[in-house]
C-alpha cells in the first residue's frame, strides 16, 4: 500500500504547539522526504516508521535560582531514528523551543547522518528557557539536572549530545561531568562538542565551513569554473559563514560579499577576509563600522552577481518572494534551511545548483563523529588527519548525491533526500521489524 501524500508534519506530531506552514524549515523538510518517498516507492508503513520518532521524552527541570526561588523548566530529548547506529544530535536552549521543533530537527539530524555515511541516527533536545537572563550558576544547575533526568536515555552507545544554539563546549563538559558521576567512570564519548582539553576533537571548530567549502569546490568543478576565478558572496558571519569565507579567500577566490547582524558589506574587487575576521573579533564579533567594504542590505547581498552564494545565517532566507532574482550559479546551504521548499523550483529553472543544508553543513556532525571514534579509542588525531578525513568524507557524499540526482534526473536536495532515506529503509528492512 502506496503512502498516504496528504500527511504532514502537523499530522503526525499531535501534540499542540506552533502551527507550521510550508514556508516553515521543518514542512520544507517534510515536503521533500514524500517527494523521495514516491522515488523510492515507499510503502505505508514505512513512511509511518520513518516519520515518527522511535523516542520522544519530556522532563521538568527545576532550578533553585540565585535569588533563592525555584523554577521549573520544561526540557525535551527526541530520538528519530536509530536502525543506523546511536542517536546523534545537539541541544538548545531558546525560550521557543517546542517539542514538535525537537522532532523535525531530530528527523533531519537522520538524513543528514545518512547522507554522509555517519553510524548514527538522529536525534535532537531542547530546554526552554532563555539563556541570557541566567548566571552561569544558574545554568550549570539546569544542565546538570536536565542530564540527570536523562541517564536513561543517554550513553556512548545510545544517544550523544552536542551543542546546538545557546549552548557550547562548556555545557557539553557539564553534561559529560553529569553523566560521569553517576557512570563512577569518566565517559568522555557521551558528548561531543567538548573542550580538547576534556576529549574534545582538534579540527571540530572549522569542521562545518570547512565541510560547506569542500562541498562547494565539488560543485564548482562539476560546473568547470576554477576556485581561483571564481566570485562568492557569504551571508552570515558566524562560525560557519567567517570560516567558509576565510576558506574560500584561501583558495584564491574573489569574496566579494559578507554579512552579519548589522548588514551586508560589498566589494566588487574582493574583501580582505582575514582583516574582516580581525575586526569582527576586536569589534564584539560584529562588522559595524568595517570600511573594507561599502554597506548593501541583506536582501542585497542575496541577489548579487556570483559564482557561489552560501547563506550562512537563518531559515527562509530565499523564498518564492526573490528565488527568481537570484544570480548565483551555485547555493551552499551553510545554515539549516535558508531556501524554503516553494523556492525549490523557482531555482531549479534557473539552472542553479543547489548544494542542500543536509550535506553542505555536514561537516560539524562529521567531525563530532570523529571525536566519538577518538574518545572511545582514547587516542586522538592530528588536525591535519582530521581534515583529510572530513575533506575525503565530503567528497565522497556528494559524489554519491551527484551520482543519485544523475540516475533519477533530479536535483542534488531531492537526490540527498533519496539517497538517506533509502540507505535508512534498505538498513530497516535487513535488520526486520523486532516483536
Amino acid at each position: 500500500m502506496p503512502y498516504n501524500k496528504d500527511i504532514t508534519l502537523s499530522s503526525i506530531y499531535k501534540e499542540p504547539g506552533p502551527k507550521l506552514d510550508h514556508e516553515n524549515p521543518f514542512e520544507s523538510m517534510m515536503e521533500r522526504f514524500r517527494f523521495a518517498a514516491d522515488i523510492l516507492h515507499l510503502d505505508e508503513g514505512m513512511f509511518q516508521y520513518l516519520s515518527n520518532p522511535a523516542k520522544q521524552v519530556i522532563v521538568s527541570v527545576p532550578v533553585m535560582m540565585d535569588n533563592g526561588e525555584i523554577k521549573v523548566f520544561e526540557g525535551y530529548r527526541v530520538l528519530h531514528n536509530d536502525v543506523l547506529g546511536p542517536t546523534k544530535g545537539g541541544i538548545r536552549y531558546a525560550p521557543d523551543v517546542h517539542i514538535d521543533e525537537v522532532k523535525a530537527l531530530a528527523a533531519w539530524m537522520t538524513w543528514k547522518c545518512a547522507v554522509v555515511n555517519v553510524p548514527y541516527g538522529g536525534a535532537k533536545g531542547g530546554i526552554r528557557c532563555n539563556p541570557r537572563e541566567m548566571s552561569p550558576r544558574e545554568l550549570e544547575q539546569l544542565t546538570r539536572r536536565y542530564t540527570a533526568n536523562l541517564l536513561d536515555v543517554l550513553g556512548p552507545e545510545k544517544d550523544i549530545p552536542a551543542p546546538d544554539m545557546n549552548t557550547n563546549e562548556q555545557v557539553m563538559a557539564w553534561i559529560m561531568d553529569t553523566y560521569s558521576m553517576h557512570a563512577r567512570s569518566t565517559q568522555t564519548a557521551v558528548v561531543t562538542g567538548k573542550p580538547i582539553i576534556l576529549g574534545g576533537s582538534k579540527g571540530r571548530k572549522e569542521a562545518t565551513g570547512r565541510g560547506v567549502v569542500t562541498v562547494t569546490l565539488a560543485g564548482l568543478n562539476k560546473l568547470g569554473i576554477k576556485a581561483n576565478k571564481a566570485t562568492v558572496a557569504v551571508q552570515g558571519f558566524g562560525n560557519v559563514g567567517s570560516i567558509s569565507a576565510k576558506l574560500m579567500h584561501e583558495q584564491g577566490s574573489k569574496v566579494i560579499a559578507i554579512s552579519d547582524i548589522s548588514g551586508a558589506y560589498y566589494n566588487e574587487n574582493g574583501i580582505d577576509i582575514p582583516a574582516a575576521m580581525a575586526y569582527s573579533q576586536a569589534n564584539k564579533f560584529s562588522l559595524e563600522g568595517f570600511t573594507g567594504a561599502e554597506k548593501i542590505t541583506n536582501e542585497a547581498l542575496l541577489e548579487l552577481e556570483c559564482d557561489v552564494l552560501i547563506p550562512a545565517a537563518k531559515e527562509d532566507q530565499i523564498s518564492k518572494k526573490n528565488a527568481d532574482r537570484i544570480k548565483a550559479k551555485i547555493i551552499a546551504e551553510g545554515a539549516n534551511g535558508p531556501i524554503t521548499a516553494s523556492a525549490d523550483k523557482i531555482l531549479d529553472d534557473k539552472g542553479i545548483m543547489v548544494i542542500p543544508d543536509i550535506l553542505a553543513n555536514a561537516g560539524g556532525v562529521t567531525v563530532s563523529y570523529f571525536e566519538w571514534v577518538q574518545d572511545r579509542q582514547g587516542y586522538f588525531w592530528t588536525e591535519e588527519r582530521v581534515n583529510r578525513r572530513l575533506i575525503r568524507m565530503m567528497r565522497e557524499a556528494f559524489e554519491n548525491t551527484f551520482a543519485v540526482s544523475e540516475k533519477h534526473s533530479v536535483t542534488l536536495r531531492q537526490a540527498a533526500y533519496i539517497y538517506a532515506i533509502d540507505k535508512v529503509a534498505t538498513t530497516l528492512r535487513l535488520r526486520g521489524i523486532y516483536a
